[in-house]
């Protein structure tokens, strides 16, 4: 839905303002109270998204503003103490939410209208606004995230589009707490009729028979739930990357935790395609939280440098001042592809702590050639403020494959009880006998772990990236996505 305007006759000397049409205001406003968002509490996730923007552009104050009808709201601000909302009128948040784009004001002294925002005007002087409008799936313009800085300066397309990108993030934030608000008041009113239900019983059999039933569906309520959140912590599907396949599996433990394993595949610059596989401390909520940081973070980090080295040194300095991070550290590896001229890749990838990559190839002779990828002085991610990383750059040809697994596979038991280990894992890459492909090789590891005796005893994330032979490249690529639970092992393409 695009949002509707007209413009009023101006001021001698002004430029004309837009004008909400009626019915479109009306819808807005409606999309805005269903979200039951408006004078809530502080949310550390809208905290962060503020928090973030200012470090990316550099600027003192961030915001993150819902548009009322009378009034602009601050579900967080960072860099502005003290000050909970300001009138609409005028105000630059109520004239952002009328745009298709990203509103953009270098200086706000020769802008006739921001000229007299209170912000502007006021003791704060603010002389450069940035504001990208945080839209629903159907269209409509709930608020802003906002940059402000006490300069006039100017901004380039690609920071545009990572304001507008923060601002997807708010919106999926608002998502994410809108499902909770249902399930909640779902859950409560179930609840009270089950206890209204119990309380009505009178023979013991009868209230032995519901207690177990009520056991069974919290069960599988927790599961449901934690699938749920699961896959909000997870790419839906790989993307196809031309002259590249790709192939992931991922599998938590219990059905009842949210595993800390973490992967992605995303598009930068150019023909220029980044990947990261990693593996947070612990299981549960706070490792689910540290997740969802460490994937956002690591994507919009790459969007400004995407040298891996410095991708890795921005996370550790989120995780290390993020409290919502508490103390929570991972192991991380970062990627970036660049194609080469004769069909394959430049790969460099740097290390935070995380087990060896493997760069598979068969040799001339039919065995498979296996070669530990790891740079050294990786150290952990989020643990010492002044950790450093390492990197290191190799070629994928034709018929190579490069090999990325979370700890879970080499801590699984082997028939004597022994781990399977960087060795084992190793061992079995050699001994193979099929083809080196992203998908073999993903469904080969399956494979091993459903033949040891207890399967994996905790969660297993895999990433496979080769390049096909010149008589078997596909024109657009491959991707191969599976997402698993604790059920027995799948694979399957998308």
């Amino acid at each position: 839905m695009m949002q509707q305007a007209s413009a009023t006759d101006p001021a001698p000397g002004r430029r004309p303002e837009l004008v909400p049409d009626p019915d479109v205001e009306a819808a807005r406003i409606a999309a805005v109270r269903r979200y039951d968002i408006l004078d809530t509490p502080p949310d550390g996730a809208f905290d962060r998204v503020a928090a973030m923007a200012a470090r990316l552009f550099d600027v003192p104050v961030a915001t993150v503003t819902i548009v009322d009808t009378d009034r602009i709201w601050f579900k967080a601000a960072h860099g502005l103490e003290g000050v909970a909302e300001i009138g609409r009128d005028p105000g630059l948040c109520g004239s952002a939410i009328l745009r298709d784009d990203t509103m953009v004001i270098p200086d706000t002294l020769q802008d006739p209208v921001a000229v007299d925002n209170p912000l502007v005007a006021g003791e704060m002087g603010v002389r450069f606004y940035a504001a990208a409008p945080i839209i629903t799936p159907d269209g409509h313009r709930l608020g802003t995230v906002n940059v402000l800085d006490t300069r006039p300066r100017s901004i380039t397309e690609e920071d545009t589009a990572t304001l507008a990108d923060l601002a997807a993030i708010v919106l999926d934030e608002m998502e994410l707490r809108l499902s909770a608000l249902r399930a909640l008041r779902d859950e409560q009113a179930r609840r009270e009729t089950e206890k209204r239900h119990a309380e009505a019983e009178r023979a013991r059999a009868e209230a032995e028979r519901a207690a177990r039933e009520r056991a069974e569906q919290d069960r599988a309520a927790i599961a449901a739930f934690a699938s749920t959140l699961q896959r909000t912590l997870l790419p839906p599907a790989l993307p196809v990357v031309p002259g590249l396949e790709l192939a992931c599996h991922y599998r938590t433990a219990s059905v009842h935790d949210v595993g800390g394993d973490f992967y992605d595949v995303f598009p930068l610059d150019g023909d220029r395609w980044a990947f990261f596989l990693g593996d947070v401390c612990g299981k549960g909520p706070e490792a689910a939280t540290v997740t969802a940081l460490a994937r956002h973070t690591l994507r919009a980090a790459a969007q400004i440098n995407a040298d891996p080295v410095t991708v890795l040194s921005a996370l550790n300095a989120v995780l290390l001042t993020d409290v919502t991070a508490g103390r929570r550290f991972c192991t991380v590896l970062f990627g970036l592809l660049e194609p080469r001229e004769d069909g394959g890749f430049t790969v460099t990838v740097a290390t935070g702590g995380h087990p060896s990559a493997y760069h598979v190839r068969p040799d001339d002779s039919g065995a498979i050639w296996v070669r530990t990828v790891r740079p050294q002085g990786g150290m952990l991610v989020g643990a010492f403020p002044q950790a450093s990383f390492a990197q290191t750059t190799f070629s994928l040809t034709a018929g190579e494959s490069l090999f990325l697994y979370t700890d879970g596979l080499i801590e699984a038991r082997t028939t004597e009880g022994a781990m399977l280990g960087e060795d084992g894992l190793t061992g079995f890459l050699h001994q193979r006998t099929g083809p080196v492909t992203a998908t073999s090789l993903v469904e080969d590891s399956i494979t091993l772990l459903a033949s040891l005796p207890d399967g994996a005893g905790d969660d297993v994330a895999l990433l496979a990236l080769s390049v096909p032979r010149p008589d078997t490249t596909p024109d657009r690529g491959v991707a191969a996505t599976a997402h698993t639970t604790a059920a027995p092992d799948h694979f399957g393409l998308e």
